[in-house]
């Protein structure tokens, strides 16, 4: 999934800089310097620790949306469609001695003095103001483009933005004005990157220009970035629509085409052909500690590296023989990969057209929707649709990902879906999928999430991959409770997913500390699984560049289903399903430590005499 704006303190990746700002022009200005304000809300005087701490969140919140004016538009913070995100060397030392002010506001306030919500929220703010200095001795600025981010994707935030009024297409227009400097920013971050041997590895990379290439047609109505104006909304008048749409041509020949060409140019010549050739994060300055950070920071466990493959091989072993006795029950008559590859090139199994996958997709949330009543209490308000990745990044992405919508931008939840080689995107795999991505998974949590009251702005829009993806992937496993993998080959594609994020803790692992090589790590997964060749490479190459972020959803799940066991063992009668969900729905995305605490606290109380 794709998720939006985190905690200021979560969301910083901030790194000591080589670099010259050179002739690199300014945004408009992001705001007053939050750092001094910052400092001055931690010598203050407050009426109480509690009143300290709510204004540290406010101040927080602006702060976040003003320095990531990106996550602004998507949850509908108002004021920031104008803008990037900074990327000059001004504005990433700014946002690092932000943070570190933000710990002294922190350490100004008592714990002891709050009440438990707020210890609640406190704990969880100081553990990612924490982190995220922790994280600044590694130099994850420098990169800056993969061949999953960078800002040949900023048509997705484009296309997130308000398009309702004259005023909205102004900003739209400001931001695509300024798109060239977000772009030379980007090229002096990577030049850096290359001069200290800080690159993503070339192989992952071979896609990238074009990227580039295919954001910027010649013809700008074809262009992703100017998808708001070919369709305006009626209360735009004809004049203006025309004055508008002439603006963003203008700024698109002028200075969008040119900048992309530039940065494809640039990264054809110059960064590929001294990008590095290893994989693994350990090849990199100091990359072994790096690897064991983002290992603690997405899994919120203290697991090594062995432990993490160890429970990976383990758990892959356990479902393998799952996978196996389905097959036997089936009545096939040939070996796993045998029936691995009947999966993979049955034409039964694929769409011949694109449309139809979408509304196969449709047909099942709309069959799961009705069945969610059974095991939540609490369900919410906001809605979610299905639509497919765009074309110039779908050759480079994922099955399928969620994007979270917002109540406060009026923006339903979306659920991608790749329709990119159809003869790879198998019918089996479909109902778990969107048992992850959209319903009971990702659209149902992260909705309830946004929609809860009392609790800061931080924890509303934040999150904890482990959590996240941990409640995505124990979602797949209520599938039979919502009706799901009632025909064997979907039920084997749900082990298939399973499996698939068991795969990866091995591999993950296995790149990124025990020297892996990618055909390596390819040949595993083809051997353990029945996904396609074309998602086992995406998805190599795609753990290769997000060091340890594929071993949160394992970590989530078990941790997840072990509650669930210790609940029910427990309660005995007493347990109640829809209780627990909502129960671990309740206070949004938290570290796994503290879900543990909270669940366990719960099931003690539902114990007690009435």
């Amino acid at each position: 999934m794709r998720f939006r704006l985190q905690s200021c303190a979560a969301s910083l990746s901030l790194s000591i800089l080589i670099l010259s700002p050179g002739r690199l022009s300014a945004q408009r200005p992001a705001g007053p310097d939050f750092s001094q304000r910052f400092t001055a809300l931690a010598t203050a005087t407050a009426p109480s620790d509690s009143a300290r701490l709510h204004r540290l969140f406010d101040l927080d919140w602006e702060y976040s949306n003003v320095s990531y004016p990106e996550g602004a538009t998507y949850v509908g913070y108002p004021g920031q469609n104008d803008r990037w995100t900074d990327l000059s060397v001004a504005a990433i030392n700014r946002r690092r001695a932000a943070v570190n002010s933000e710990l002294k506001v922190v350490g100004a306030i008592d714990r002891a003095r709050l009440n438990a919500p707020d210890q609640l929220s406190y704990d969880i703010f100081k553990r990612g103001v924490q982190e995220t200095i922790e994280g600044t001795r590694f130099p994850g600025d420098l990169l800056q483009v993969t061949q999953r981010d960078g800002p040949q994707y900023s048509a997705s935030t484009i296309n997130a933005m308000s398009a309702a009024t004259v005023k909205d297409y102004t900003d739209i227009i400001a931001r695509l004005r300024a798109l060239p400097v977000v772009v030379d920013q980007t090229i002096a971050l990577l030049d850096s990157g290359i001069k200290r041997g800080i690159t993503p590895p070339r192989i992952t990379l071979r896609d990238v220009p074009a990227q580039m290439t295919n954001l910027v047609p010649e013809d700008p109505m074809k262009s992703a970035l100017l998808a708001p104006f070919t369709q305006f909304p009626v209360g735009i008048a004809e004049s203006d629509r025309t004055r508008l749409r002439a603006d963003a041509v203008h700024a698109y020949n002028e200075q969008d085409r040119p900048a992309f060409q530039r940065l494809q140019s640039y990264l054809t010549n110059t960064y590929l052909p001294r990008s590095r050739e290893t994989i693994g994060m350990s090849a990199l300055p100091d990359g072994t500690a790096w690897y064991a950070y983002n290992i603690k920071v997405q899994t919120t466990t203290t697991r090594t590296p062995q432990q993490i493959h160890d429970l990976g091989l383990a758990e892959v072993k356990r479902i393998r023989a799952q996978m196996d006795s389905l097959i036997r029950s089936t009545g096939f008559k040939g070996d796993f990969p045998a029936f691995t590859n009947m999966l993979r090139t049955d034409p039964r199994f694929f769409y011949t057209d694109s449309a139809a996958l979408v509304r196969a997709y449709r047909d099942i949330t709309k069959r799961i929707d009705p069945e969610l009543p059974k095991l939540f209490g609490k369900l919410p308000r906001l809605t979610y649709g299905v639509t497919t990745i765009p074309s110039y990044a779908a050759p480079s992405q994922t099955t399928a990902y969620y994007q979270g919508g917002s109540p406060g931008a009026h923006r339903a939840g979306e659920f991608f879906v790749n329709t990119y080689k159809l003869d790879t995107r198998p019918m089996w795999e479909m109902e778990v999928l969107t048992a992850h991505e959209a319903v009971p998974g990702h659209h149902l949590q992260i909705a309830i999430q946004e929609e809860l009251e009392g609790i800061p702005e931080f924890r509303l829009y934040g999150g904890y991959t482990a959590y996240v993806e941990g409640w995505a992937l124990y979602s797949e496993s209520l599938g039979p409770e919502l009706g799901l993998y009632k025909d064997p080959y979907s039920k084997f594609g749900q082990l298939t997913y399973e499996v698939w994020r068991a795969i990866r803790l091995v591999i993950d692992t296995g790149i990124h500390s025990f020297g892996w090589s990618r055909q390596q790590a390819i040949d595993y997964f083809r051997t353990n699984s029945a996904k396609t060749d074309q998602d086992i490479t995406q998805e190599v190459d795609r753990y290769i560049v997000m060091p340890a972020q594929a071993l949160a959803y394992k970590s989530g799940e078990l941790e997840i289903k072990a509650l669930r066991k210790y609940a029910e063992q427990e309660l005995g009668p007493k347990f109640d399903i829809r209780a627990f969900h909502d129960q671990i729905l309740s206070q949004g995305a938290l570290p796994l430590d503290v879900l543990d605490t909270r669940i366990r606290a719960w099931v003690a109380a539902e114990k007690k005499p009435n």
